[in-house]
């Protein structure tokens, strides 16, 4: 009798296969180790560089001063009521990204992405510690956890872990002072904020870098499935010259006494591929664009003899013109065209939008908030008052006398709270909340008037600087 039980519905689930990239010499690997040690450089090191800004600021170059809400960079200080300039530089890195995306595909990916970055400094010490490729293979497979393979990996899991720590701990140190920080931290002063955000970049930098590694390109980064929008038919990508390379030199064809293609099917390139894919196989989402790939098939292309390029940089429409036996265009045709050129002007525009507005902005500034509880208060004399809460800026590195006066309504006087004359004093780099009252006598058109317009002035006693902000006064009818 037949067995009638249902089967079990097959498993949706595949296991991830570990991927061990082998070890490979050419240009785009060199290039991948020169932005390597430059990114990582730019992020250890910067905290730690000094600029002198005067006895009352802080003298670390690059700061995300968050106590006193402000970011410094070198010469550049942002304070909070100009954060349209981080809002633009992240406007310019959003349209740099599409431009580097649809002239040469997933570059950023494969060269500077932290992940990609960090991943390749994992694998570095991984290679250094455990062998190459077929080493690491061997003691992966091998089931027996003897004395040999538990040393490697403690060794391999140690360096890690500090690399993380690293990272954790040169983060922190761009929200305060490294120097100050880095003995608070050793001596157990620091904020247990400080030990907390070391702890969890600590714990992801060791996860993604070492365990998850493709992982996190493939299912937890959104940009490979946003990128298509980004690339065409001209983009640039990382491509393999089929109709050069097949049939492959153990295929059917081949056997069946076809003249064999360039491949040798030495899978050098799937065994460099970080990602574990076979870019033969075409365009893949996984695919990063590092161009490991190009490098290995090159080299083998050179011992056997034969072109390079079996594996390259290329267009779609390239690929079009080569089957047809015709050249491929000039790369600077795919780079220079209307989607490329447009990604350009608008970077460069917002760039020199910030460009200007940096260089005009002056070095003292104030905004006007009126209160409203009461719009306006009417004196013994018949005179009425309005009171707004004028915050002054400083953004000298030394105390300035600011001198505060009323214009475009001469009938209207101007009285400082806490003070016989117009004058104050706002420290180094600094802001003061001062009030103000301004006043129009009685019968004045200014106190008979539903509203008027006014104008506040801020002039700094040293250089003369002035800087004005327009504003409203209350009069009578609006009772």
């Amino acid at each position: 009798m037949a067995d009638t039980q249902p089967s079990a519905p097959p498993s949706l689930y595949a296991a991830r296969e570990p991927i061990f990239p082998k070890r490979v010499y050419g240009k785009f690997r060199n290039l991948k180790w020169v932005i390597m040690i430059i990114t990582l450089g730019i992020y250890y090191l910067t905290p730690w560089i000094r600029w002198d800004r005067g006895p009352e600021l802080p003298d670390q170059a690059v700061l995300v001063d968050l106590a006193h809400r402000r970011f410094f960079f070198f010469w550049i200080e942002i304070w909070p009521h100009e954060f349209y300039f981080v809002a633009g530089l992240l406007v310019m890195a959003g349209l740099g990204l599409f431009l580097f995306t649809s002239a040469l595909g997933r570059v950023w990916c494969g060269y500077a992405c932290p992940q990609t970055v960090w991943t390749d400094l994992f694998i570095l010490v991984e290679r250094w510690i455990e062998g190459d490729r077929n080493a690491r293979l061997r003691l992966h497979r091998q089931k027996k956890l003897d004395a040999r393979k538990v040393r490697l990996r403690l060794t391999k899991w140690a360096v890690w872990l500090l690399i993380a720590v690293a990272t954790g701990g040169a983060w922190v140190f761009y929200f305060t002072d490294a120097p100050t920080l880095l003995v608070d931290l050793f001596t157990l002063q620091a904020h247990p904020i400080a030990y907390t955000t070391i702890a969890i970049l600590t714990g992801t930098t060791f996860f993604f870098g070492g365990f998850a590694r493709e992982q996190i390109c493939i299912y937890a980064c959104p940009w490979p499935r946003i990128q298509a929008a980004m690339m065409d038919e001209d983009t640039l990508t990382v491509g393999y010259r089929e109709w050069r390379g097949e049939p492959r030199k153990h295929s059917e064809a081949v056997k069946a006494g076809e003249p064999q293609g360039d491949c040798i099917d030495c899978m050098a390139c799937v065994n460099v591929c970080p990602m574990g894919i076979d870019i033969r196989d075409g365009q893949q989402m996984e695919c990063i664009t590092c161009a490991l790939c190009i490098d290995a098939c090159d080299d083998i292309m050179a011992k056997t003899g034969k072109p390079r390029g079996l594996i390259d940089y290329m267009a779609l429409t390239d690929e079009q013109r080569e089957r047809q036996g015709q050249p491929p265009k000039p790369v600077i045709k795919h780079i220079l065209r209307p989607r490329t050129i447009l990604y350009t002007s608008l970077w460069s525009l917002v760039g020199l939008g910030l460009l200007f507005a940096l260089f005009i902005r002056a070095d003292i500034d104030l905004t006007v908030a009126p209160v409203r509880n009461p719009t306006f208060v009417t004196l013994s004399d018949g005179s009425v008052r309005n009171t707004y809460e004028v915050r002054l800026r400083n953004k000298h590195g030394e105390t300035r006398p600011f001198t505060l006066s009323v214009s475009d309504n001469d009938a209207v006087q101007l009285e400082l709270e806490g003070t016989a004359d117009a004058t104050v004093e706002v420290g180094a780099n600094a802001q003061r909340l001062q009030r103000v009252y301004l006043i129009a006598p009685a019968g004045s058109a200014a106190a008979q008037a539903e509203r008027s317009d006014v104008r506040l002035w801020v002039e700094d006693e040293i250089n003369g600087d002035r800087v004005y902000k327009d504003t409203i006064f209350n009069g009578k009818a609006n009772q």
